[in-house]
């Protein structure tokens, strides 16, 4: 039997304020650290008309940089056309903290955002959370522009993106909402590589994708292991024996097979990342 381990990053938030992750507890996102900042509840700026909160189930053309950055300022597009990113969730932030009002960029306000949108996601994209983990779908999340917070807005915005290539969007096309909790939805946005995981070559893909020479099996809990980052040695060992399972399970030849494991960094650990992900060949 020829065993295959591979140790590398794997790829799952977008990091920045305006970043991208899968569902909640299992993979919080990376927020810039800010402190959280007091500022005058009597700014002149008050009687200036607030920018209005973005319409629910817009779509928009988004590169994957602006996809990354807490604020937008893309104009919607019609979702006939080709876009790469959709509002599922529109609400309002809280940013009064002990009769005190916080800036819009503070630690307290940006993390509502990065605990909300993940979980309006998981309930948008439906699947479960290993089915979440194996797909390319992801939360991005965007709020006003400090000027437009002195303003009044005090919204927040949650879209869906889908990540295809390490630097890339897909555009998305079809109906979104529960597509996870269908095989076609699963197979449509499944998460493969176009290369052994941890060789120079590999880039995360679209299964649908052409250059897909690697398929992700299966994702394996680690949490168990504790809320500290547990080491590297225990995180690798803790997938072998689940992801030689998952790689014989899919094997023509159940003596001689490849498979592969990624498995979360200490970065990642403490970003929420608590899963690794099992590999075979496509």
């Amino acid at each position: 039997m020829r065993r295959l381990l591979a140790a590398t990053t794997l790829l799952v938030a977008v990091a920045g304020a305006g970043c991208s992750g899968d569902d909640g507890p299992d993979a919080q996102q990376t927020i810039s650290p800010s402190i959280s900042t007091e500022v005058d509840t009597g700014s002149a700026s008050q009687t200036a008309r607030p920018a209005p909160p973005p319409a629910d189930d817009a779509c928009y053309r988004l590169t994957y940089r602006q996809a990354l950055a807490p604020t937008s300022a893309r104009k919607s597009v019609a979702c006939r056309d080709s876009h790469t990113a959709q509002t599922y969730a529109v609400g309002r932030l809280d940013t009064v903290v002990d009769g005190h009002l916080l800036a819009v960029d503070s630690e307290h306000v940006q993390a509502q955002v990065a605990q909300t949108c993940p979980r309006r996601f998981a309930a948008y994209v439906g699947g479960s959370t290993d089915q979440r983990r194996l797909s390319l779908l992801r939360a991005v999340w965007f709020t006003p522009t400090v000027a437009q917070s002195d303003q009044g807005a005090d919204w927040f915005r949650c879209d869906v993106i889908a990540l295809d290539g390490d630097e890339r969007l897909a555009p998305l096309t079809g109906r979104l909402e529960g597509v996870l909790d269908t095989g076609a939805g699963r197979r449509r946005w499944a998460l493969c590589g176009t290369a052994e995981p941890g060789t120079k070559d590999f880039e995360r893909v679209l299964c649908s994708a052409g250059s897909a020479r690697w398929t992700a099996l299966s994702a394996v809990g680690l949490a168990g292991l504790g809320p500290s980052y547990p080491g590297e040695k225990r995180v690798s060992r803790a997938g072998q024996a689940p992801c030689e399972s998952a790689g014989r399970a899919v094997a023509d030849d159940t003596l001689s097979f490849e498979w592969s494991y990624e498995y979360p960094t200490r970065e990642q650990w403490q970003n929420g990342q608590t899963y690794g992900v099992c590999w075979a060949p496509a």
